[in-house]
């Protein structure tokens, strides 16, 4: 297994001042350490769970590219990109810009967006649950044409027209940057990922669970004719021992996901200055996760 690390709390104790040393330096930690990929919400308002919405965000996708200038081997993307807060066509283009800046280490992580309250308090539509499903798959129909150097013309789809899907330059990724779609729904969500994803990421929630829901994606790789081991599997871990850095307990954890499929554990700690994190907690567990299958 690889580990990946989400940073999703900006409430440094040096106030928003701190804020861009911070990201530059659990850059460079997250690649002394070997870990494979770095990620932050794509948020407007902080969750509940993190202090609520007064609490510090920052916009993904300008991070991101803050955080290419500071990287050099990481993986970079957001988990994951709500589908109601940009134009398809223009997420097409600032994934490609990602991906571009970086070197080609852009991943669009999307999937189908749920927190209410800052679509209400940003005047953003938030559109009912099965539209905005239907909205996900036209915005990967159309950002896997606008990545298609033989397809610049039109789209038309239900919500989205576009004249042309021209994206230039393209992006550096071959064929095009990684799409990882988030979340666990077994109807839709992952018949999506069968369709059209290269990675997938799901809760840790349990291995029972985790071995269910990688049963359902397979039935939707059969039918939909796709290999099922061309698929990424990834899985947050949220749990405290990360954040605490309970190393002996963490590892307990994770261990009943090996033999699974897992390529990647996105560690999530519940904390405003990551950087020392990394090189405490995550520099020792790397290693020991590379051992597990």
């Amino acid at each position: 297994m690889r580990v990946g690390v989400h940073i999703n709390r900006f409430d440094h104790a040096g106030g928003a001042p701190a804020l861009g040393a911070e990201l530059a330096a659990a850059g460079v930690a997250a690649e002394a350490a070997g870990v494979s990929r770095l990620s932050v919400m794509d948020h407007y308002f902080q969750m509940e769970f993190n202090g609520g919405a007064e609490a510090p965000m920052l916009e993904a996708y300008t991070t991101l590219a803050y955080l290419a200038g500071h990287t050099s081997t990481v993986r970079l993307g957001a988990l994951v990109t709500g589908v109601t807060y940009r134009h398809p066509g223009l997420l097409a283009k600032i994934a490609t810009t990602l991906d571009v800046v970086s070197g080609g280490r852009a991943t669009l992580g999307i999937g189908a967006a749920w927190y209410d309250r800052e679509h209400d308090g940003l005047g953003v539509s938030f559109p009912p649950v099965a539209e905005r499903f239907e909205r996900l798959e036209e915005t990967l129909r159309i950002c896997l044409q606008m990545w298609d150097p033989q397809d610049d013309g039109p789209f038309e789809g239900k919500y989205y027209q576009l004249a042309e899907t021209l994206c230039v330059p393209a992006p550096l990724s071959v064929p095009h940057p990684e799409i990882m779609i988030g979340g666990g729904g077994e109807r839709k969500t992952l018949r999506l990922v069968a369709r059209y994803a290269d990675a997938c990421n799901l809760i840790a929630a349990s291995p029972e669970e985790i071995r269910h829901k990688l049963g359902v994606l397979r039935g939707h790789c059969e039918n939909e004719g796709r290999a099922y081991d061309s698929i990424r599997k990834t899985i947050a871990y949220t749990g405290e021992p990360a954040t605490t850095g309970d190393t002996e307990t963490f590892l307990r954890d994770i261990d009943g996901y090996a033999g699974l499929g897992i390529d990647t554990v996105i560690l999530a700690p519940r904390l405003g200055e990551p950087a020392a994190w990394i090189e405490r907690f995550v520099a020792p567990v790397v290693p020991l996760l590379a051992e597990l299958d």
